[in-house]
């Protein structure tokens, strides 16, 4: 069994269910220290979800640094009589590894591990700075996590060029896809008021579903920007409607919506509310209207840290590599604040959050030597 496989069920073992890390970080301590990491435990979060983040670097003789960023916790199961087998019993069927983790991203956690212990063996004195941002809260809340981890290094100063964080960004074949961008996620959650009466005498009542229709057809329909090169055009969408009693006689004093923006680097969160509330204005309602800013989009244009991937990925699959800022947020909406250049960069996703979610077997050495190849092309640089 090679050295990256062992580890990866080694870490899927472990059943790391947000927020508990269950040991992964020290166990990734233990093979770091030795390679001369300085590795620091940075807890946060209430004693009932106690978050566990390990910040680990070893500096090199020059002046940039390279992160290699991932969580060790994972979603909850799901039925357990649905998965073929034990998801925290890491097994092998038809050239897959199967486990809770697998994909979303023990996989990728121990790739470049293995990939940063290779590389000091045959570099053990490189120019570049390298460190492990690991945290156990990027499934769940996401804020005593890798947030926390920006901010106390943001505080002290450190400074960070190059960031891999190790998502699951292929689609079909491993390293068709980086991710070096993620759009911008904001929540609103409006209650349009209005007065409840009996729905035999509307003319005693105000209907506030009536009276909120228009101004979200309004909402749908409204271009809010045409994206760019990079982004596609921001998008509205109502996710959840409540209004009424229950009963099928009365008009409710109130509604409920619930929709998010995925928005593009062209607009901005300020922008996006402000315009939210002329259109609710200008269509008279009384309401209330609580905004949620999940994440600011980040966007790592081609330069050193995209061109040293696609040659990695080139090297070892012979393939080129997708750029994309399609999909949902991750933790390099934190880091890219304290960090110029973030990319995405792991195996297949098709299964992650799944039952019996997995990994090919054959691309677990392949993310290995990718991310190696990663680290030497930016030495060299």
């Amino acid at each position: 069994m090679s050295r990256v496989l062992h580890l990866t069920e080694e870490l899927i073992s472990r059943p790391s269910v947000t927020p508990d890390d269950q040991g992964c970080q020290r166990i990734l301590s233990q093979r770091l220290a030795p390679l001369g990491f300085a590795c620091e435990t940075i807890e946060s979060g209430p004693d009932n979800f106690r978050v566990t983040n390990l910040w680990a670097k070893r500096p090199g003789s020059g002046g940039k640094t390279l992160v290699f960023a991932g969580h060790t916790d994972v979603v909850p199961t799901g039925p357990l009589d649905e998965w073929s087998s034990n998801p925290f019993t890491p097994s092998h069927r038809d050239g897959k590894l199967y486990g809770r983790g697998a994909a979303d991203m023990k996989t990728s956690i121990a790739a470049f591990t293995v990939a940063v212990e290779e590389f000091l063996m045959a570099t053990p004195n490189p120019s570049l700075s390298i460190a492990l941002m690991i945290t156990s809260d990027e499934e769940g809340p996401s804020v005593d996590g890798t947030l926390v981890v920006c901010e106390k290094l943001k505080e002290r100063g450190e400074k960070l060029d190059f960031c891999i964080v190790g998502e699951p960004t292929s689609v079909e074949k491993l390293g068709d896809m980086i991710k070096n961008g993620r759009r911008g996620s904001l929540t609103g959650k409006l209650t349009v008021k209005g007065i409840q009466s009996h729905i035999a005498y509307p003319q005693l009542g105000l209907n506030p579903i009536h009276k909120a229709l228009p101004a979200l057809d309004e909402l749908a329909r409204t271009e809010w920007d045409q994206g760019n090169a990079f982004f596609p055009p921001t998008s509205w969408q109502i996710s959840n409607i409540h209004g009424g009693t229950g009963a099928g006689n009365i008009i409710p004093n109130s509604v409920v919506i619930d929709f998010n923006f995925r928005f593009a680097s062209v607009s901005t969160a300020e922008g996006l509310q402000q315009r939210v509330h002329a259109i609710l204005d200008r269509h008279g309602l009384d309401y209330q209207l609580a905004w949620t800013v999940g994440g600011q989009p980040f966007l790592t244009t081609p330069g050193e840290l995209v061109a040293a991937a696609q040659a990695a990925i080139r090297s070892e699959t012979g393939r080129e590599t997708e750029l994309s800022t399609t999909g949902g947020t991750s933790d390099g909406r934190f880091i890219s604040r304290i960090c110029p250049q973030v990319i995405e960069l792991g195996p297949i996703n098709a299964s992650i959050h799944k039952i019996d979610e997995h990994v090919r077997v054959a691309d677990i050495e392949p993310l290995k030597s990718i991310y190696r190849r990663v680290i030497e092309n930016l030495d060299r640089a």
